[in-house]
């Protein structure tokens, strides 16, 4: 990576990872150890132009949200102000932003998308 012009790390975080969530310790200290790699990497090697990122989900629509039940995801409506759960889609677009050249001179940075969460 660090032999070419410009590279990119993406890591798949949460905002469980700063906002905690009962029930899942394990799973929100994983998720905020990798935002400090995330920083640290993108300190190291940003002089040899490796842009490192992460990316934070909120609550999104996919195969395991869907077997919830109704209950909880109202509840998680509740926290999100723009009403609606994300969709895989949202996550795809800001990675494909974050590696599409229009965003090398964003490094280190943990970015929600979670509609406001």
């Amino acid at each position: 990576m660090v032999k070419q012009q410009t590279s990119y790390i993406i890591m798949m975080s949460s905002v469980v990872g700063r906002l905690g969530n009962p029930g899942q310790a394990n799973y929100a200290a994983s998720k905020a150890g990798l935002e400090a790699i995330t920083k640290t990497l993108a300190a190291e090697y940003g002089k040899r132009n490796v842009l490192v990122n992460a990316v934070a989900p909120g609550f999104i629509d996919t195969a395991m949200t869907q077997k919830l039940p109704e209950a909880i995801k109202q509840k998680a409506l509740e926290h999100i102000p723009l009403q609606r759960l994300g969709s895989v889609h949202d996550v795809a677009k800001l990675v494909a932003f974050l590696t599409s050249g229009d965003a090398d001179y964003i490094t280190g940075q943990i970015i929600d998308v979670s509609g406001g969460m």
